[in-house]
């Protein structure tokens, strides 16, 4: 092929960069999640995954497999077409029911992904409003501003989480401008969390819209598990909903909840969803299964944070450089690429250890990081045995531990 050398030329920069991805490839356990067998170039190999986002594990859960299991059995693997075009199967229909009582809204639609529900339920939204200008927080995620981009409207980016140069962006428009406010409620690279209140406080204020991304804490916060917007007593002041299935629910798909109208108009007019094949009936069946399970079952939202709790205090103790955070999310900072890919390397090769660097673009040039997600079923061993590894790493790639450093003071 005459263009390949283009592309052997695009993944040389990858490379020199040190922003070149390698996958694990893996095989979940089913019944001994978080265990795993790691297909590694010397054969399979067990390790201990520390960066899923199955928060929950639900993937594994008896009702969820249950629910897949027997509707697979009855009709079948494939949705058999679009939405539009057959694809509306009933365990759809009732997903989105279930979607709909979970965070109290009138409609609620089921996308593929939770990206593409973000990327096309923003760019459809923002296009229907005449004249509309989005507003949209410095560190929302890619599928955020992808949306935003192919909305084609005037931008605005707020400083993250600074609601005071929010105002002044709102301020500075026409009274009677449509206005989007775009915010997600727990920014999973660092695990801090939105001020909804004080968001909506100006979204009333100055007559916007206000959509939230709950993909990281639906499900794990607020009554329910509604997520965040729930357990600030918000949700009845936020309009557009956006979440996942593929997170604390453990299955796949993404989906928007709000009134009516906005709901259908996206339905109506979203090529991301007119266009695509719906979810199969077997993947809607586990979602439904999985939320219906965790509206009524505290337990794995409290050992959640109970564990999250403990592999802080215990990488704390250690010594090793875990940054602030009041979430499940717990990001270990490394600064630099290939010290990052490499402790990660070392971890999953030596300690049977999987957690995942995070390099540019997904955090900023010198912000590099592992990003450590423990579940309800991570026991103290675990975390222990982590812990360990970490700071055998750490000396090995020439990481500083907290102690050491305060000592050489």
């Amino acid at each position: 092929m005459i263009h390949n050398h283009y592309f052997s030329s695009a993944l040389v920069r990858l490379h020199a960069e040190r922003r070149y991805r390698v996958f694990a490839d893996l095989e979940r356990i089913a019944g001994r999640f978080p265990h795993a067998t790691w297909h590694s170039p010397g054969g399979p190999r067990p390790v201990v995954i520390w960066c899923s986002n199955d928060y929950l594990g639900m993937g594994q859960h008896p009702k969820v497999i249950g629910a897949m299991v027997e509707t697979a059995t009855r009709m079948g693997a494939g949705a058999g077409g679009t939405r539009n075009i057959s694809g509306t199967n009933h365990p759809l229909v009732e997903l989105e029911r279930e979607l709909v009582d979970l965070h109290g809204k009138e409609a609620a639609l089921v996308f593929t992904s939770g990206y593409v529900s973000n990327e096309t339920g923003i760019a459809t939204i923002a296009r229907l409003l005449p004249n509309c200008v989005i507003l949209s927080d410095a560190w929302n995620h890619n599928s955020i501003i992808e949306g935003v981009r192919r909305a084609g409207v005037e931008k605005k980016i707020w400083r993250h989480n600074d609601v005071a140069h929010l105002e002044e962006l709102l301020a500075a428009e026409a009274p009677d401008r449509p206005k989007l406010i775009i915010f997600e409620a727990l920014y999973s690279m660092d695990g801090d969390i939105a001020p909804v209140n004080r968001i909506c406080d100006l979204a009333e204020r100055y007559g916007a819209m206000t959509y939230i991304d709950e993909v990281h804490s639906a499900g794990m916060y607020g009554p329910a598990g509604a997520g965040i917007a729930a357990r600030e007593g918000a949700l009845h002041r936020i309009d557009v909903i956006e979440g996942t299935l593929a997170k604390a629910f453990g299955c796949l798909g993404g989906y928007i909840a709000g009134s009516a109208s906005v709901i259908d108009a996206v339905r109506s007019y979203a090529p991301g969803f007119i266009f695509t094949t719906a979810l199969p009936p077997a993947i809607c069946a586990a979602a439904t299964a999985a939320i219906r399970h965790l509206k009524v079952s505290q337990w794995e939202r409290d050992r959640h944070q109970e564990r999250a709790s403990r592999v802080k205090s215990v990488l704390n103790a250690a010594g090793l450089q875990v940054m602030p955070s009041e979430t499940h999310i717990i990001p270990m900072m490394v600064g630099d690429p290939e010290k990052c890919k490499e402790a990660s390397d070392l971890l999953l090769a030596e300690h049977g250890i999987y957690v995942q660097p995070i390099n540019y673009p997904t955090v900023p040039r010198g912000t590099e990081r592992l990003r450590i997600t423990p579940t309800p079923y991570h026991d103290d061993a675990q975390v222990d045995a982590l812990a360990e590894a970490l700071v055998d790493v750490w000396g090995r790639v020439q990481l500083p531990l907290r102690h050491r450093a305060l000592a050489a003071e």
